[in-house]
């Protein structure tokens, strides 16, 4: 998720300190050898992207201090349990159940997945409205890079894939994209994914 380059600056060692322990301005000066309104200035940024938030206040000799730590999202990111989890859990559930159920069970957690972040909101309004909305519910929520096409039909089609570590192996993690799409958008949705090589998003749309 993150490169080496990004640990390398200053953010990156703000970062790293924070993953240890809350820490104010002053701590966080003093430990990376720069000027505390250096310090502020980066926290200010990386407050403003979601990656620090404010914990407490401290209390100081002449005022008090702010005391930082990672946000939740932030914590995410970091992880790097999730593929690996998900993915032995696909490879146990292809082994131990007919390729059908797979399916279906992928379908349901696309559909599920829609219910809970689309909420029905991208169901009413103009078509093509209706397609680019949808598209930016899978950047936004999804980390996905799609934009909406139209030439003789609708498409969404990305320039990545945000689960591409999954898709080369399990086709069902493009199916349960597709209901995600049919299920927010109400119409139908057929995957026309690319998984060779660089996997890329890509779905048809037709009215239902």
């Amino acid at each position: 998720m993150f490169t080496k380059g990004f640990f390398g600056s200053t953010r990156g060692r703000i970062v790293a300190l924070l993953r240890q322990r809350e820490s104010t301005a002053d701590e966080l000066a003093s430990e990376l050898g720069l000027t505390t309104n250096a310090i502020r200035a980066q926290i200010g940024g990386m407050e403003k992207d979601g990656l620090v938030r404010r914990i407490a206040q401290r209390r100081g000799a002449t005022r008090p201090s702010q005391v930082y730590g990672l946000s939740a999202e932030m914590e995410q990111l970091l992880s790097r349990a999730y593929i690996p989890l998900l993915t032995q859990c696909l490879n146990v559930f292809t082994s131990a159940l007919p390729a059908p159920e797979v399916e279906r069970l992928m379908r349901e957690v696309g559909r599920r997945l829609a219910r809970e972040v689309a909420n029905g909101r991208l169901r009413s309004g103009r078509w093509n409205s209706r397609i680019k909305a949808a598209s930016d519910l899978l950047n936004e929520e999804l980390g996905a890079q799609t934009h909406a096409e139209k030439n003789g039909h609708s498409r969404i089609r990305g320039v990545s894939c945000p689960l591409s570590a999954l898709t080369g192996k399990h086709r069902t993690v493009c199916l349960a994209v597709e209901s995600f799409l049919a299920e927010a958008i109400g119409a139908r949705v057929r995957e026309c994914c690319d998984r060779e090589g660089k996997p890329r998003c890509c779905f048809d749309i037709e009215r239902t």
